[in-house]
């Protein structure tokens, strides 16, 4: 039996920054409480942390509208980023000149950030359940490595038993 979570988007489209530097401010805040999130997006040194957190509030104000619209009872306390994301959007084809006349192509990205919040089970099993799988999940691959490491030796040392080294005939001096 699933418990039904409501979740609360925003989204910012078209902004005029690179999807791969807007992830790195939007991996800082997942999955962590939006007063939390609120307070590392106001102190990173990012260009695009301004828009993340415009679009952060933005989610904000959805969760809160929507909850008095709909008469729902949900606590902006008990919130939290639930996905954050910037997908590509369109890119813009630019050229710049180049040597002898010639001419290079270049591209300026555009993505589209979208935050979802969602509320927080009261033992806060939404949180701690994908935690649970993500450290289940380190332990099984570094197995594999493991065994794949100690079978490697093993054939070495199996290809070098199965060829002996035969001694080159030796050759007669001539008198």
């Amino acid at each position: 039996m699933a418990l039904e979570t409501r979740e609360y988007r925003a989204q910012a489209r078209f902004q005029r920054v690179s999807p791969q530097k807007a992830r790195l401010v939007l991996d800082l805040i997942k999955g962590r409480s939006v007063e939390e999130a609120l307070t590392t997006v106001a102190f990173t040194k990012k260009a695009v942390a301004p828009m993340v957190e415009k679009v952060l509030r933005s989610a904000l104000q959805n969760a809160n509208y929507l909850s008095q619209e709909q008469g729902l009872d949900v606590d902006v306390d008990n919130l939290y980023v639930k996905t954050a994301v910037a997908n590509d959007g369109p890119r813009m084809k630019r050229i710049r000149p180049a040597p002898m006349g010639r001419a290079y192509r270049y591209q300026r990205r555009m993505a589209h950030i979208a935050v979802s919040l969602a509320e927080r089970g009261q033992s806060g099993l939404a949180h701690t359940v994908g935690e649970e799988h993500q450290v289940e999940a380190a332990p099984v691959k570094s197995a594999k490595k493991k065994t794949a490491a100690k079978k490697a030796p093993a054939k070495k040392a199996a290809a070098k038993k199965a060829a002996p080294k035969k001694a080159a005939p030796k050759k007669k001096a001539a008198k």
